[in-house]
């Protein structure tokens, strides 16, 4: 990634992913907040902090937003990110569930997903062997996710 219409690219691109929209969803963080999550990290690791900070608040999918909504944005976005993983933290201390293999299981699922998005990208050339793959392996993930987060162990 090299340049802001990358990054502008990518952010809108976020509206038509079917498995981030189910781990949105069941996320603490709301759309907006992980677009200017995901703004911050790729402006500053992709774009070598190229882009000013008044520059960012274009990237949002829905346009440009005041340098005081996107920075309260992240704000709330890094604060959310914090209390989950307190929140884990809370659930093993408490016994309430084994940290450790809440642990393992996200890893898991972040490496199906990973794998995903991996096999996404290989398939871009073949339309036909892409399409059937993805469905498989999406269908796949969503029940996964699914069961995952309706879990009654927590």
């Amino acid at each position: 990634m090299q340049s802001k219409e990358e990054v502008q690219k990518l952010i809108k691109s976020l509206n038509s992913d079917p498995i981030l929209e189910i781990l949105l969803k069941n996320s603490n963080l709301t759309k907006a907040q992980l677009e200017t999550v995901l703004i911050e990290v790729l402006t500053k690791n992709f774009l070598k902090n190229e882009v000013k900070s008044e520059e960012k608040t274009y990237f949002r999918s829905r346009g440009k937003i005041s340098r005081g909504a996107f920075n309260r944005t992240l704000k709330q976005a890094r604060r959310n990110i914090i209390r989950s993983i307190y929140t884990i933290f809370l659930l093993g201390y408490l016994k309430l569930a084994d940290s450790s293999s809440l642990i393992l299981q996200s890893i898991e699922i972040s490496n199906k997903l990973r794998d995903y998005l991996e096999m996404q990208e290989k398939l871009l050339k073949d339309e036909d062997s892409r399409l059937e793959a993805l469905n498989i392996v999406r269908r796949e993930i969503e029940k996964v996710l699914i069961e995952y987060s309706s879990s009654r162990d927590v």
